[in-house]
């Protein structure tokens, strides 16, 4: 499976709700640079029950495009975190088949009445 493969599948268990399998991709001791997310396979379970708990749900609709070069993989994606429509932008490094480190930003979509321009985030 290729690196880009390797993101889709992930996503798609993002979209499906498959926190198992998900889970599955990760390395046991994967790096995560999002600050508000433990590094290592706990630490990402903590912040979904956490999130579970307080009731956001972090939905991923469409994948936009997913990149990939050498050991990276970048996926653009929408959706919704909470009820606010999500931009998605996910950056994966695979190593032995599994995703080995993990960085992320997410921005609220702005309401399109208040564009500058009607490019969108996509």
């Amino acid at each position: 499976m290729t690196n880009k493969e390797k993101a889709l599948e992930l996503i798609g268990t993002f979209a499906s709700g498959d926190t198992v399998k998900a889970k599955e991709l990760f390395a046991e001791d994967y790096i995560q640079h999002n600050t508000a997310i433990s590094d290592g396979l706990s630490g990402l379970g903590a912040a979904l029950e956490a999130m579970a708990k307080q009731g956001i749900q972090m939905v991923y609709n469409k994948t936009h495009f997913v990149l990939a070069y050498g050991d990276y993989a970048l996926a653009v994606s929408e959706g919704t975190f909470g009820k606010a429509p999500t931009s998605y932008y996910g950056l994966f490094r695979v190593e032995n088949g599994k995703i080995a480190e993990h960085w992320d930003v997410m921005e609220t979509i702005a309401d399109e009445t208040t564009w500058q321009n009607q490019n969108g985030e996509f």
